[in-house]
Order: C-alpha cells, then sequence, then structure tokens
C-alpha cells in the first residue's frame, strides 16, 4: 500500500460517551476510556447529557518520529521472526498500519504468512462501528473503535466508481452492492487490506434485499439474496458461495408473504419478518428451503428490527404502544424450543424520550454478539445496550447514522480472505 492510499487517523481527546453509575458494568476498561473513580456521592451528583465530539484532532499514517527515545537497531533487528509476529499480531489492527512505516520488514507484515497465522488466533479487537456513505464520486467509509475510542478514515479510493451502497459486514469483510452503468454488480472487500472482488453475476441480475455471512473456521463466506418480486415475476432465492464462486437458486418465498427488510442471520437460518401478514418466516440457507415460523408478534408493535445474537440466539426490538404518550421501546428473544417472544428487557422512559424526541421520528436498531445498537436519524446520536450486561450507553452522534450514511457493526481483520 502506498502513502497515497493509506488511511487516515482521526480521534476525540474527550469521552465519546455519557456514563451513568451502571456503566462500570460494561465491559470496556475504564482506564481505557478515561474516567477517573469517583465516590459514589460525586457520581449521584454529577449529570451529563448525550454528546458528540467536543474536540478532534486529525492525523495521518504517517512515520512517527520521538526524537528524545534512543532505540537500539542492533537489538531489535535480532528479535525472532515469531516473537515478532507474535507482538504485533496482539496490538489492535488500527495501530499496526502506524507501525508499518517503521522499517521495510514491518510494511509487508500484512502479507506475511506467520503474521496471518497469528492474528488469526487473536480475539477479536472489539466493538466497531464502520460508517459509508457518500458525498462524492468516491465513497468514502469511516470505523469508530469503541475500545479505543478512536476514529479512522478510511479511503475507498481503490473501489471502482460505482454507485455503492452498504450490504452489510460480516468477519472482517464488508459487502456491496452498486450500479456499474445499468449492471447491478456485487463486490466483497477488506477495507484494512485493501483487497476486493467482483462476485459472478446473478441468475436473475436484480438489485435485491441481502445479507452476507463469513465462516471463519471454514475460512468461506456466503452471500444471500432474498426471493423478491421483479415486474410481473417472482424471483427466487439465490445464495453464492465463495468455495464454489458462483450463485445457486432456492425456493421461492411463499407469494402471499409481503417481505421486510428487517432479517438476521442465526445458527444457520435466515429469519425475515413479513409484513403481511405480520410474521417469522425461516430459510434453511444450505437447502434453500422456507418455513414459516408459528412465533405470534407482540400486540401493538408498531415497527420492529430480527438481531441476530451469540450462541444461537435471535431478538426482536420494537417499539409498541397505541398513542404517542404511551410507547416504549422493548427487547425479546425467540424461544426456540416453545416458538414464543419472551421480553426480557425495556428501554429506560429517560433513554427512549432523549432518543426518540417525536413519536414518528424513525430509529434503527443492529447488533452484533449480544450488543444491540439503536440510532435515531434525525437525532444523530446512538444507543448502545449490552443484553448480557444489562447496560445502557450513549454513544457519539457523529460517529452514527445520518441520512445520507449507512452504519454497521465491524470486526477489523487482516486475516479476512474475499477467496
Amino acid at each position: 500500500m502506498d502513502d497515497a492510499t493509506e488511511m487516515s487517523f482521526q480521534s476525540s481527546s474527550n469521552n465519546n460517551f455519557s456514563h451513568d453509575d451502571d456503566y462500570a458494568n460494561y465491559p470496556i476498561p475504564l482506564s481505557s476510556l478515561g474516567v477517573r473513580n469517583t465516590s459514589p456521592s460525586r457520581q449521584k451528583v454529577i449529570k451529563t447529557k448525550p454528546r458528540g465530539f467536543d474536540e478532534e484532532t486529525v492525523t495521518t499514517f504517517t512515520k512517527v518520529v520521538h526524537s528524545d527515545v534512543h532505540m537500539d537497531d542492533h537489538i531489535w533487528t535480532l528479535l525472532p521472526g515469531d516473537l515478532l509476529n507474535e507482538i504485533l499480531a496482539h496490538l489492535p489492527p488500527f495501530i499496526i498500519f502506524r507501525l508499518r512505516s517503521v522499517c521495510k520488514r514491518w510494511n509487508s507484515i500484512l502479507q506475511d504468512n506467520g503474521f496471518l497465522k497469528v492474528h488469526s488466533r487473536i480475539p477479536s479487537h472489539g466493538p466497531c462501528f464502520l460508517s459509508f456513505w457518500r458525498n462524492s464520486p468516491t465513497p468514502q467509509c469511516s470505523v469508530y473503535s469503541l475500545p479505543l475510542k478512536a476514529l479512522y478514515r478510511i479511503p475507498l479510493s481503490f473501489l471502482p466508481e460505482w454507485a455503492f451502497w452498504l450490504i452489510g459486514s460480516s468477519g472482517g469483510l464488508v459487502c456491496l452492492s452498486g450500479m456499474d452503468g445499468l449492471t447491478f454488480k456485487t463486490l466483497v472487500c477488506n477495507p484494512l487490506t485493501q483487497s476486493w472482488r467482483v462476485l459472478p453475476s446473478m441468475h436473475y441480475n436484480q438489485q435485491r434485499q441481502m445479507i452476507m455471512v463469513v465462516d471463519r473456521v471454514d475460512k468461506s463466506f456466503k452471500v444471500i439474496a432474498l426471493s423478491d418480486v421483479y415486474g410481473d415475476k417472482t424471483l427466487p432465492t439465490e445464495v453464492y458461495d465463495s468455495k464454489l464462486d458462483k450463485w445457486s437458486l432456492h425456493q421461492i418465498m411463499p407469494t402471499f408473504n409481503l417481505c421486510s427488510s428487517k432479517m438476521a442471520f442465526c445458527d444457520s437460518h435466515l429469519y425475515l419478518e413479513t409484513l403481511s401478514p405480520l410474521g417469522l418466516m425461516r430459510c434453511e440457507v444450505d437447502t434453500g428451503q422456507w418455513k414459516h415460523v408459528p412465533a405470534k408478534f407482540p400486540r401493538s408493535l408498531l415497527d420492529g428490527y430480527l438481531v441476530a445474537g451469540a450462541k444461537k440466539r435471535l431478538f426482536l426490538v420494537g417499539r409498541i404502544g397505541h398513542y404517542s404518550t404511551l410507547q416504549s421501546m422493548r427487547i425479546w428473544e425467540l424461544d426456540h424450543a416453545k416458538l414464543v417472544w419472551v421480553e426480557i428487557c425495556r428501554m429506560p422512559p429517560k433513554y427512549f424520550r432523549s432518543l426518540l424526541r417525536i413519536s414518528a421520528e424513525r430509529f434503527d436498531c443492529f447488533g452484533q454478539d449480544n450488543l444491540l445498537c439503536f440510532t435515531s436519524w434525525n437525532q444523530g446520536k446512538g444507543l448502545l445496550y449490552d443484553v448480557d450486561k444489562k447496560v445502557w450507553s450513549w454513544i457519539a452522534g457523529c460517529v452514527l447514522q445520518s441520512c445520507s450514511s449507512q452504519v454497521c457493526f465491524y470486526e477489523p481483520r487482516f486475516d479476512a480472505s474475499i477467496y
């Protein structure tokens, strides 16, 4: 990667969260967030409001010079290669880019099989948000790291100049769709390594609702294009398998169901919310067979999102209520044995009123593992909920979804392969 295409870095010198007393239970170390330990009495008095970045600084990934630190080149050049790989692989992926300018050896580390083998065994860096938008001919991408409290701008100039939109991210890969003139195409890339490729054309090459899932153990990925109605035709479900490098045709969803864009991949099944009638459909991805799931949706549900959690958990997140003054946000989990939605949490009223100040305001919800992120399109801020820790926390608004951007959870990985 040359200097012209290297990533740029943007970070905040202030906290990007508004902390409540229960934030101490959040799994991210408080020391890494720059939060001082205060007495319970002081914590009880201090009140903060959701805010974005108060101050930002911009830096680029260029050579870092420390004139006051003497490094003995002879000692460091004798460091064994396997030990060096082990040290670098444990660093946050974004920091590795800053170290590539140290020497030629470190600059080629991303192509080193020994480093990638060690890196593949390292646990995830932690929750990150990827924002994608187009405000110029070239699409823009940024990644906000919750553990590092830093915003990283990733140039996408290595991609072709198509009219892109974001499909989603999984296992370190990002899936995009776009129009190359009048031709619909699907592309998968790794933003960190800047590797990418265009997938073969579908049998019915039309714009569709799609989702991508990555199998890190099998080192493969699949892209699922849902059944859809195009003109007077009902298009079948198509599944792309990277191991076969082709699309497979599968069953057409029953025509009496009006599809929603609310879907989630959980335990080798694709779950889809239907609108007419309101219900739940499930697709066995390996066979392509659709089945109706007889799990009745909660009464008075105004809008809902399906979110896949860790360990085969499937969540339903939605706003419920008859009138604007009686609305609330709730979270349900599907009991796979009894096929019923079980309520597990309600958003506290103070968060609900701050997130959605207008009753008809549109919101979005997406998740990774057992983290749920709520965003409000007009308010420009987000709310994070940890299902396991039962902790709510605000996220800096400027890194989340706006009317002109798309956002999803993202796991930065160098070993995520597009082949």
